[in-house]
Order: C-alpha cells, then structure tokens, then sequence
C-alpha cells in the first residue's frame, strides 16, 4: 500500500509514501518539450506510469484562477480520466484546504492589519509549515504539495479504515481534522 500524492500543473509534484509515512518516490514531472498537447499528454503519460493500481490517491483540485487555464483543465481532466480508466479511485482536495492541512491560512498579520500572502510567499509559508510539521524539505513547491497531499491520503486511509483512534488529535490537528472531514465526504 502507498498514499500518494498528485498536484497537477506545468511542473506537477508526485510523492508516494510507505505505511509508516516514509517517502518512497518524490518527482516532479513535467512531460517532452513545451508545446502542447505533446507536453500535456507525455505529462499525464508521465504522472501514470507512476501511479500502482493499490495506490491510495489524493489529488489537488482544479485551481480557482490560473493564467494558463486551458492547459490546467486538461491536465487535470486527463489524469482523472486516465486514473478511471483503469479503475484507481482517488479523492479530490481543494487547493486551499491543501494549505489549511499544514496550517497557513493565506493571510499574515495581527487581527485588523492582515495582509493576503502572495504567490512566492504563500508558497515559501507553505513549504516553511511542512518543514516544520513534517520535517520534510524539496526545492520544489510542486513535490512539497504532493507530499501533503500524500499525508492526506494517509490519514484519509486510516480513517476510512476504521483506526481512526491511532490519529493524534494534538495540537495544530483541528485544519487537519476539518480538510479530512470535507474530503471523506
């Protein structure tokens, strides 16, 4: 069994972990050349020929505002078309509860002088709360949403399998607990 963790885009983050949570495969892939659709299908190809038919999966969600969407709405469909057709189920996390897993709410700042974090920032609290939480470091921002994505698909597991008594309701755990809440269904 491994939890494995799929964030889709020009340069998508894969990160498979073992039972005990250790990192067994931690990519970034980005299919042949720059031109479409050579690159968007060499990518989904890529990002499948990753993927075991046991794999316990969780992927990130379609992104809300994208620059490049029409690239982005066919990654995203052609790897959940092509997780169906071989009958891997995988479950759906939204973006922003990606961020709230580990913590980072998008804004910083004291009560009545926030201010919203911007990209490379929201990115750099992003990978700083998954260092923090996890102990685990990649330069890319792609694998380091994988791998929370993968610790999703974790705990999502143990939950649907009933040992959900062996999660650790400490501190920091109540985003954690709600994101699964909204993924289980």
């Amino acid at each position: 069994m491994r939890f494995v963790g799929i964030d889709p885009s020009t340069k998508t983050g894969f990160v498979a972990l073992d039972e005990d949570g250790e990192v067994m495969r931690e990519k970034e892939l980005s299919g042949i050349g720059s031109i479409d659709p050579r690159r968007m299908s060499t990518l989904i190809d890529e990002v499948i020929a990753h993927v075991r038919p046991d794999d316990f999966i969780c992927i990130e969600g379609f992104p809300y505002a994208t620059q490049r969407a029409m690239f982005a709405g066919g990654l995203h469909h052609g790897i959940r078309n092509e997780l169906f057709k071989r009958k891997i189920q995988y479950y759906e996390v939204a973006p922003n509860a990606v961020k709230k897993f580990v913590n980072v709410t998008g804004w910083v700042g004291e009560t009545g002088n926030k201010r919203r974090l911007k990209d490379k920032e929201k990115k750099k609290a992003v990978m700083e709360a998954v260092k923090d939480l996890y102990g685990y470091q990649h330069k890319s921002d792609n694998v380091v949403d994988a791998y929370i994505l993968a610790q999703i698909a974790k705990d999502l597991w143990t939950i649907k399998s009933g040992v959900y008594s062996t999660l650790n309701e400490g501190y920091g755990r109540k985003n954690q607990f709600e994101v699964l809440d909204m993924v289980k269904g």
